[in-house]
């Protein structure tokens, strides 16, 4: 059963977040013109709520679909859109995003928000049994993984957003839907090998996931400076 001892579940929410802000930190600070605080804050907030409403989905998935590849891919699905939705669902028909580099941010602070309470529940319940060691050894883990997941993959979908953010109606829709197919192959991807034979290739997915890290920052510097040669204001796609 998990705890309900305030110092077990400030410490747990302490080791979901902290990560998750410390990257937070280093995507802001890519960016010359930062966002509004408030704005990102609140951002911040619907990606950690899109973490509720992604548990039963998962679960009733889980309870209703016998093959385990397709839970996976359902799973990631739901946890894309969710994370998407958090930042339509406060930007929608604003002026807030006004250049190509603007998607990326908000997602991946969206996707952050995810990664943080996922990650805090994911404590919870090492910590509850006196575990603290492991929770300590998941929790850096978790750190290394999900949370670096999730921003991978947020981040995959904002950028492909961004690139065809001064295209016509028909490109942008395509890059979207290109976007959430690598995003959601690359968290599939993830779920299965870290699912598959316990967790012990988790070095190798890791190294992986390290390496289109690197790839997504590429990207991400394209994109940012697409935003510095052009002032054109255009809309959100939806």
């Amino acid at each position: 059963m998990i705890t309900t001892d305030p110092k077990i579940l400030t410490i747990a929410f302490l080791g979901g977040f902290i990560p998750s802000l410390l990257w937070l930190w280093f995507w802001l600070n890519e960016e010359e013109k930062p966002e509004p605080k408030g704005l990102l804050t609140v951002v911040f907030i619907m990606g950690m709520i899109s973490v509720v409403i992604a548990l039963p989905v998962e679960k009733f998935i889980q309870a209703h679909l016998n093959s385990q590849n397709g839970q996976i891919i359902l799973w990631a699905s739901v946890e894309e859109i969710l994370k998407y939705l958090a930042v339509l669902i406060i930007l929608y028909r604003t002026n807030y995003i006004n250049e190509p580099i603007d998607w990326s941010i908000y997602l991946i602070t969206a996707a952050l928000g995810f990664a943080a309470l996922e990650n805090a529940f994911f404590l919870l319940k090492p910590f509850s049994i006196n575990q603290a060691v492991v929770a300590m050894l998941t929790g850096q883990l978790r750190f290394l993984g999900s949370t670096l997941l999730h921003t991978v993959t947020s981040g995959t979908i904002g950028i492909a957003i961004g690139l065809s953010f001064f295209m016509k109606r028909f490109g942008k829709k395509w890059f979207l839907f290109i976007g959430f197919l690598v995003a959601i192959a690359l968290h599939s991807a993830f779920n299965f090998f870290i699912m598959r034979n316990n967790g012990n290739d988790f070095l190798k997915v890791s190294a992986f996931l390290w390496v289109v890290t690197i790839i997504i920052m590429l990207l991400f510097e394209r994109v940012r400076r697409m935003s510095e040669d052009s002032d054109v204001k255009v809309g959100v796609p939806t």
